[in-house]
């Protein structure tokens, strides 16, 4: 009898105890500004705050200075939607509300969401290219996109709907760059053949056949609430790069994955990437490796906290539309062909508000086969692989772990112009200084690696007026390291000073678009580490000096 009386206490206890924050919650309020993507407020338009099955709760209209207001909103989870005349409706959802939240929201056009068309990048404050294949769409909810520095943009707001097919062609001529230097063609179509299934197919080759091709095929399916499965196929041959025995190189890469929400503050990636590199057909110099991946995140009002293990080093300077992004570099050892890869365990925190960010991130990294590039001559003992045309060679270093912290901030300025600063500290590898002339597989092995720091600016934004659209960076590390600290950051800036310019020539909405491109890479020609051989002289670099340039058509 006591006992059922010290249970029925307990429960009244909890059930008083639950309930406590409901009883003694407060009403909050829901405010903002809308604008346009020049800045400019926006009167008279229409803003709705929306359950979190976007079933419509209250509607109001936006002043003559762009504001809003919602009031004795109840504590809970919510959506804000808003909509204006020759607009594309924006809607930002997972609003917390507990006492007062502000939501300032962007109202976009259907030519500037098809000028900057990027999926949700993986982390917020990442550079992205133009073209991705990750759609996040879902049958029973609207199409998602988010603009590169823009909020969540409703690009199809009817079930069902879907956009139209897309297609890019690119022509571009570079130079400096291992085994994709001289003229290139390139062509992306990208297709939603229902709501919920996202398709991208993109080739890349040069004029000349014998100078290498890369292709890629993706396909996703979107499941809803409970996450998306992804699958990526690509290969890539270059008969210009040679190995010991004079024939060129092949590789090819299957990418699956799957993206599971439990909830709506948990999300969870798991995935695997099988990569096969080798020396043209039955080549017993052949490397299979298996680079798994995984990430889990606790999304917030505003921060977020993460864990990450990857394998496969990304490639500064490729976007995820790209085929080199997903193929690991390859280099040669004592005689073998080998992959860079590794071990790399991160855990992140991120805050991010309307126009800046700031997150850091201490990681453990254990990497094999580091790639060490060079520029000069090499004789037929050396271990390396050549690019003959560019000059080019890439040999491996000893594997090496570490453990480093990354931090980095980022605001967007007044007229969309954005701005990010970053500072690095980790292992890379060290040219050591050689005072006779020696082998180039000795100086390859003498690479060791070192603590050192590493700082980066990025500078990017549209010019008012001529809509160019540019992107400056610059990172400096010591001039001796020649493999990046913390090469597993995801929004890693390329080393030293680099230019991108986009200029658009025609530009017709819902039609073609035609737009000149420019891409000068490390401008200055520094880290430059040059040593005295047996065959001559030969120049280690992190990076190389490049130069392409090209025009791209979007239908």
């Amino acid at each position: 009898m006591i006992r059922s009386r010290l249970h029925l206490v307990s429960l009244i206890a909890l059930i008083v105890v639950a309930g406590a924050p409901l009883y003694g919650a407060s009403d909050g309020t829901v405010s903002g500004v809308v604008r346009d993507s020049a800045g400019v407020p926006q009167m008279g338009a229409a803003v709705e705050l929306l359950r979190p099955d976007l079933t419509v709760v209250a509607a109001v209209y936006t002043n003559s200075k762009g504001t809003y207001t919602f009031g004795n909103v109840l504590p809970g989870r919510y959506a804000v939607k808003a909509m204006g005349t020759s607009f594309l409706p924006s809607l930002r959802e997972n609003v917390k509300v507990r006492s007062n939240a502000v939501v300032n929201l962007t109202l976009n056009t259907l030519y500037e969401v098809m000028q900057w068309l990027p999926a949700e990048p993986k982390a917020a404050n990442a550079n992205k290219d133009d073209w991705e294949w990750t759609l996040r769409s879902a049958a029973n909810r609207p199409l998602l996109r988010w603009l590169e520095d823009g909020p969540l943009v409703v690009v199809s707001d009817r079930p069902g709907a879907r956009p139209k097919l897309k297609a890019r062609l690119m022509a571009t001529g570079q130079e400096g760059t291992f085994g994709e230097s001289g003229e290139r063609f390139s062509a992306t179509v990208e297709d939603t053949p229902a709501s919920s299934r996202e398709l991208l197919a993109r080739v890349d080759f040069s004029p000349d056949s014998n100078e290498g091709m890369e292709s890629m095929l993706g396909f996703r399916q979107d499941l809803g609430i409970a996450g998306a499965v992804e699958s990526l196929a690509a290969i890539s041959i270059h008969p210009v790069v040679e190995g010991p025995d004079g024939v060129g190189l092949e590789e090819a890469m299957m990418r699956s994955a799957e993206t599971m929400n439990l909830g709506d503050e948990f999300e969870v990636e798991a995935g695997t990437q099988q990569v096969l590199a080798r020396f043209g057909q039955n080549s017993q110099n052949t490397v299979v490796q298996a680079l798994p991946f995984a990430t889990v995140k606790w999304n917030g009002a505003q921060s977020t906290v993460s864990y990450r293990m990857a394998s496969a080093l990304p490639v500064a300077g490729q976007a995820p539309s790209e085929t080199g992004y997903y193929m690991p570099r390859l280099a040669m050892r004592s005689g073998q062909l080998t992959m860079e890869h590794g071990l790399h365990q991160e855990i992140a925190w991120e805050r991010r508000t309307d126009a800046s960010g700031v997150s850091f991130a201490v990681y453990s990294d254990r990497i094999d086969n580091p790639v060490i590039e060079a520029s000069g001559q090499a004789s037929a003992g050396d271990s390396v692989l050549r690019d003959p045309r560019s000059g080019l060679m890439r040999g491996a270093g000893q594997d090496f772990s570490g453990a480093g912290f990354v931090a980095r901030v980022d605001h967007t300025m007044a007229g969309g112009n954005r701005v990010q600063l970053a500072y690095a500290n980790g292992n890379a590898m060290v040219m050591p200084a050689v005072v006779h002339p020696t082998g180039l597989n000795q100086i390859f092995a003498a690479a060791r690696p070192r603590r050192a720091q590493m700082y980066a600016i990025s500078l990017s934004g549209t010019l008012e007026g001529t809509g160019t659209r540019w992107r400056a960076s610059y990172r400096w590390q010591p001039s001796d390291t020649v493999t990046a600290i913390a090469p597993y950051s995801i929004s890693a800036i390329e080393p030293y000073l680099n230019l991108h310019l986009r200029q658009p020539i025609v530009t017709h909405e819902g039609g073609v678009n035609v737009e000149a491109l420019l891409n000068v890479s490390n401008l200055l020609a520094e880290g430059y580490r040059p040593y005295v051989t047996n065959q001559g002289t030969v120049v280690f670099a992190q990076d190389q000096r490049g130069v392409g340039a090209g025009v791209a058509f979007t239908f």
